[in-house]
């Protein structure tokens, strides 16, 4: 190291304020311009400033730890809801399925109770139709009975037989009164 500082003090190398890289007005250049800077600094308060800033800062986080934790219990509130809500979720579905149950059993009664009275009804129409053809039946007959004596007696009836019977409608009838 001496020996450094003894070749840059010999002659026939530059000043040692002249060094190349460590120019000395590079030096004073930067420790007045450092200088000016603090004093500029100094004048414009910047202490304060930044003391100011500083406790903007301070409140600003302050407000965002109350904000996070604001959230953090509205979060928890919510959560602890939607853990009711699976509670409410599950209850109803069980709910709907028993009165589905119920309801299928409802309307299999209902059902039930529907063809029996269909079936009811139906021998009922079945037997008023059955008396309805035997009395059209009977009412065919007895037609047919009146048709055939009255050819019968048609046929086989001769004008003595009609005055005979026509005196002896006559004679009931006096009779009658």
């Amino acid at each position: 190291m001496i020996f450094a500082l003894i070749f840059i003090l010999s002659s026939d190398s530059p000043p040692w304020w002249d060094y190349p890289g460590f120019e000395l007005w590079k030096w004073i250049n930067l420790a007045l311009f450092v200088a000016l800077m603090i004093y500029v600094l100094m004048k414009a308060d910047i202490r304060g400033a930044f003391r100011a800033r500083g406790e903007t800062i301070k409140a600003e986080l302050e407000k965002a730890r109350n904000e996070r934790d604001a959230a953090l219990a509205k979060l928890k509130e919510v959560e602890e809801r939607l853990a009711g809500m699976s509670d409410q979720v599950a209850s109803i579905n069980q709910r709907s399925k028993t009165e589905a149950e119920a309801e299928q059993k409802r309307i299999a009664q209902a059902t039930k109770e529907e063809i029996a009275k269909l079936t009811a009804q139906a021998k009922g129409d079945i037997e008023n139709a059955a008396k309805v053809a035997k009395n059209e039946l009977r009412n065919f007959a007895a037609e047919q009975s009146i048709r055939m004596a009255e050819d019968l007696i048609k046929r086989d009836m001769r004008p003595e037989d009609d005055a005979r019977l026509m005196m002896q409608n006559v004679e009931e009838m006096g009779a009658a009164r």
